[in-house]
């Protein structure tokens, strides 16, 4: 996926989980951050952010706050993104390379997944996240607790008991990781949903992407320890 006008600017702070402060040629401009997670290690002050210009003049801010540099590490965190660049990389084929239908937004009993992609042996359903939490070279889920994300995961585990192909994707929207762990510190109810998933057969996936300020690409499989 590739965004439009990106401009590189410094951030300052960020009032509520909506906007964020940043220093631009010169002066401050107020941004929407397209992330209302908490975002604490990457959104540090004086961190270099990059911003989409959007096309819409009627807005309020001008600008979107889609990626940010963390050390060495370039990580969009475009909360957007992830849906985005899989429907992408499984059009291509590179999840199921019989795929002949891609649903988005597909509800089944009482959740709403991400996908619902069928191929000659059936549908699968999908649910993706996005990470953008690095501690030392691991990626990690979720930075905050989700009881959204674990009724998802609840409701995969129930599809895959009746006998339905059910799958997790989770899109790490950087480079430079070595392995995905959740995070359990955080939200150990997601965790432990994560592994019950995946032993009632759930399969779970962890891809890295490459990230330049202007697009985001699904890379390469990473490790994943549950």
């Amino acid at each position: 996926m590739r965004y439009g006008n990106i401009v590189r600017g410094r951030f300052l702070a960020r009032p509520n989980r909506f906007v964020a402060h940043v220093a631009l040629e010169g002066r401050t401009e107020t941004c929407h951050v397209k992330n209302t997670g908490r975002c604490r290690e990457l959104l540090a002050p004086g961190a270099a952010v990059y911003l989409e210009e959007s096309a819409n003049p009627r807005r309020k801010t001008r600008w979107d706050l889609v990626a940010v540099e963390k050390g060495d590490l370039l990580i969009n965190m475009d909360a957007q993104a992830p849906n985005r660049v899989f429907r992408e990389w499984a059009a291509g084929g590179w999840f199921l390379p019989g795929l002949v239908t891609v649903r988005p937004e597909y509800t089944w009993e009482d959740s709403r997944f991400d996908f619902l992609l069928e191929d000659g042996q059936g549908p699968i359903l999908v649910e993706v996240k996005g990470v953008t939490l690095e501690e030392g070279g691991t990626a990690r889920f979720p930075d905050a607790p989700t009881e959204r994300g674990v009724k998802h995961l609840r409701g995969l585990r129930r599809a895959a008991e009746q006998g339905l192909r059910a799958a997790v994707f989770f899109v790490i929207q950087m480079k430079g990781v070595r392995v995905f762990r959740p995070n359990d510190v955080t939200h150990p109810a997601f965790g432990e949903a994560l592994r019950a998933a995946a032993e009632a057969g759930v399969a779970v996936y962890a891809y890295d992407c490459r990230v330049t300020p202007e697009t985001l690409e699904i890379d390469a499989p990473v490790k994943i320890v549950l």
